[in-house]
C-alpha cells in the first residue's frame, strides 16, 4: 500500500504561470537596470556607444573615444555592476532562506545580527592581522577577510539557532530578541575595535559599518562568483523542504524532510552567502527582509519560485541603489548602506505593523 502526501495549501503558488512571468519580467528588468548602470556615472557613456565599447560591433566614433569608453566600462563599471548584482542576489536569497527556515517573515541576516557578526570578524581580522604582520611589513592578505566574515556569520547563525530552539521548536519571539542581543554584542565589539584602531584601520572598519561597493575588480568578482554558484545549485534542493517546514518541524519530518540536515545546509549556505556579502561590501541592511517579503505577497510562499525571484529582485534593487549612491552626490559616493536603510526601514516598519499579530509581543 502506497501513501500519498497531500499538497499543503501553504505550499501552492498564487499562479505558477504568473510566477514564471514575474521571473521573466525580473530578468528583463535586471538587463535594463544593468544597461542603465553601465551608461550612468561621472564618466557617462551613451547607450548608443555601449555595444561598441563591449566589442559587439564597431561604430563611427573616433579611436580615442572608443578607448576611453572601453577603459571606463571594462576596468571600472562592469566589475562594480557584476559584484553589486551578485551581492544583491546573495543578500535577498539569504533573507528568503532565513524567513523560510525560521518560519518568520521578519527574519533577515542583517536584522538578527548575522551580518554584524561577519562584520565583527572582518574588523577583528583587520586590526589583529594588521598588527601581527606589522613587524614583517607584510600586507594583510585580502583572502583573510572573506574567510573571517564567513566564520563570524556561521558562528552567529549557529548561536542564534541554539538560543531560539528548544525541544526541536523554534520560538519566533526569542529568535528576534536573541538576534537583537547578538547584533548589539557584535556592534559593541566593533565599537571596541574602532577605539583601539589606528587611522588606517579605522578607515577600513568604517567601510564595513557604512557599506560600499567601490573598489570592485574582476579578481573580487571571481572570488564572490563561487558563492553565487553554490546558491544556485543548492536552492532547488532546499525549496521543497522549506515549503514543508512551514507546517512545523514534526509535520515536515513525517512528510519525508530530513529536518536537521535541512537546517544545517541552510545555516551553512546563509552564513557563506552573508559572509561573502559582508566581506566585499560591508553591512548592507534591509535587502534580505524587504525583497522576499514583497515577492511573497505577489507570488505566494512557494520557495521554488520565491528563491530565484528574490535573488533576481535583490540584484535589481542593489544595482539601482548603487547607481544612485555614485551619482546623487558625484564625485563623492553616498554609502550604499545608508541608502538601503533610508528606503528599507520605513518598509520594514510597515511590514512589522502588518505582521504584529504574528510577532506575539
Amino acid at each position: 500500500m502506497t501513501s500519498h502526501v497531500p499538497e499543503s495549501p501553504v505550499i501552492g503558488w498564487r499562479s505558477t504561470a504568473g510566477g514564471s512571468v514575474l521571473l521573466a519580467v525580473l530578468l528583463l528588468l535586471l538587463v535594463g537596470v544593468t544597461l542603465m548602470a553601465a551608461a550612468t556615472g561621472a564618466a557617462g557613456i551613451p547607450l548608443s556607444r555601449i555595444p561598441a565599447a563591449l566589442g559587439l560591433w564597431s561604430n563611427t566614433a573616433d579611436a580615442a573615444t572608443l578607448a576611453r569608453d572601453q577603459l571606463v566600462l571594462w576596468s571600472v563599471r562592469l566589475p562594480r555592476i557584476a559584484i553589486t548584482m551578485m551581492i544583491g542576489a546573495l543578500l535577498a536569497a539569504s533573507g528568503a532562506i532565513m524567513q523560510g527556515l525560521f518560519r518568520n517573515p521578519l527574519a533577515d541576516p542583517a536584522l538578527v545580527g548575522v551580518s554584524s557578526g561577519g562584520a565583527l570578524a572582518a574588523a577583528a581580522s583587520i586590526v589583529a592581522g594588521d598588527r601581527l604582520l606589522a613587524a614583517s611589513q607584510t600586507p594583510l592578505p585580502f583572502e583573510l577577510l572573506p574567510i573571517a566574515a564567513f566564520a563570524g556569520s556561521l558562528l552567529t547563525t549557529w548561536v542564534l539557532h541554539r538560543i531560539a530552539t528548544r525541544e526541536n521548536r523554534t520560538s519566533i519571539a526569542i529568535f528576534l530578541l536573541g538576534g537583537l542581543a547578538i547584533a548589539a554584542l557584535a556592534n559593541a565589539g566593533i565599537g571596541l575595535l574602532v577605539f583601539v584602531a589606528d587611522d588606517r584601520q579605522l578607515r577600513d572598519i568604517t567601510f564595513w559599518l557604512l557599506g560600499s561597493l567601490g573598489g570592485a575588480t574582476w579578481e573580487k568578482v571571481a572570488i564572490v562568483a563561487p558563492f553565487v554558484i553554490a546558491m544556485l545549485i543548492v536552492m532547488p534542493f532546499i525549496a521543497r523542504g522549506l515549503d514543508l517546514l512551514v507546517l512545523g518541524e514534526a509535520e515536515a519530518f513525517y512528510m519525508g524532510v530530513e529536518v536537521e540536515r535541512l537546517k544545517r545546509l541552510a545555516i551553512i549556505l546563509v552564513s557563506a552567502m552573508t559572509g561573502a556579502a559582508v566581506a566585499f561590501a560591508g553591512v548592507i541592511g534591509f535587502v534580505g527582509i524587504v525583497v522576499p517579503h514583497l515577492l511573497r505577497l505577489i507570488i505566494g510562499p512557494g520557495h521554488r519560485l520565491l528563491l530565484p525571484a528574490s535573488a533576481c529582485a535583490g540584484a535589481i534593487l542593489l544595482i539601482g541603489a548603487d547607481t544612485c549612491a555614485r551619482t546623487i552626490a558625484a564625485p563623492a559616493e553616498v554609502p550604499i548602506g545608508v541608502l538601503t536603510a533610508i528606503v528599507g526601514a520605513p518598509v520594514f516598519l510597515a511590514i512589522l505593523l502588518r505582521q504584529r499579530s504574528l510577532v506575539g509581543l
